[in-house]
């Protein structure tokens, strides 16, 4: 659609406006541009990109900004990706390293959003429910028992029951021992299913404490499976094209609350090949039309379970940004199978 001209122009002025969040003007595009084209002829180009829908001239400057469409062209055909450093790499590699699942995940939100200032996001793994390696119950006072969860992936849940009765140490470890023995491996689901086949067998005097260790650890994972975890929102009152309309941050805010539209522009993600980038009303999401989002799929052994991204203004530096995305998710990814095998 472009000659080389405009082309270059188009670069440089987005780059330009990433840099320094100005309009920019015809001599910033001569000084920077590296062609050798008189104030007029550049004008004309730049009036030409204005006409094609790449650029616009707000009221009160004389320079441009890109448009959505200006970006997106920018970002497919126009871009130089810089690849990130060998040590900023390694940072990124140790951040993910030897952490549970559900940490892991907590940690690539935290890393998206603390090398990006933006917001993280990170959709968790489906899980039908998590299975349960041990079980243990610590008295804590008269009629008040600790139970501890450990989960198949890793993950430690903690609950307290408050029991009819009391119950002694040797009871309690008499209960754990059974409840390990015969339903490591099952979920809480599966242990409900088999207890009710097993409950005549059961000791009148422990059956209570099984009911309750039932609910509360069925509460307690259910809890701990939560949609996404977003990280750095926070972030986005400092970006100036954001926080100078209160209206459209409200928004913003309103939807990583509901989750679901924000859910669901993820999910593409997970059917896309490598990064995925929405510029502005791309995402059919009002209050968005100011955002870039730019998302990747991450697997658990081959399989795409989820997708991670990076929510921040239009104006980004897309050429940081993308690899930051790619290389977590490839590192999430890593982490998660590698947590899997074990």
């Amino acid at each position: 659609m472009l000659d080389e001209r405009a082309r270059t122009l188009l670069k440089t002025l987005v780059e330009h406006y990433i840099a320094d969040g100005q309009p920019v003007g015809s001599r910033a595009l001569s000084k920077f541009s590296g062609l050798d084209l008189s104030p007029a002829t550049i004008r004309n180009v730049m009036a030409d990109l204005e006409e094609a829908g790449f650029v616009a001239s707000p009221h009160t400057s004389a320079g441009r900004v890109p448009t959505a469409r200006g970006y997106r062209l920018f970002v497919d055909s126009l871009l130089t990706v810089q690849p990130l450093a060998a040590q900023q790499l390694g940072e990124m590699e140790g951040a993910l390293h030897g952490l549970p699942s559900s940490q892991i995940i907590a940690s690539a939100s935290q890393l998206l959003s603390g090398l990006t200032h933006f917001a993280g996001v990170v959709i968790t793994p489906r899980r039908t429910s998590s299975r349960i390696r041990q079980i243990e119950f610590l008295s804590l006072a008269e009629k008040r028992i600790l139970l501890i969860i450990v989960t198949s992936d890793g993950d430690v849940q903690n609950r307290i029951l408050t029991t009819e009765r009391s119950y002694s140490p040797a009871e309690l470890v008499s209960a754990a021992n059974y409840l390990n023995q015969n339903f490591a491996g099952l979920d809480f689901e599966q242990i409900r299913q088999r207890l009710a086949q097993e409950i005549q067998r059961l000791r009148d005097d422990i059956k209570p404490l099984m009911a309750l260790t039932l609910e509360a650890g069925d509460a307690a994972l259910s809890e701990n499976a939560q949609a996404y975890v977003l990280t750095g929102e926070k972030n986005l009152l400092d970006v100036e094209e954001l926080s100078s309309n209160m209206k459209r941050l409200r928004e913003l805010f309103d939807l990583f609350e509901q989750r679901s539209s924000l859910m669901r522009l993820l999910d593409v993600s997970n059917r896309a090949e490598g990064v995925r980038i929405f510029i502005g009303g791309e995402s059919g999401i009002a209050p968005l039309d100011e955002c870039s989002v730019i998302a990747a799929p991450y697997q658990v052994d081959g399989q795409v379970v989820g997708s991670l991204g990076v929510i921040g203004p239009t104006r980004m530096a897309y050429e940081r940004v993308i690899p930051i995305v790619d290389i977590t998710a490839r590192l999430l990814s890593s982490a998660l199978s590698s947590k899997n095998d074990n």
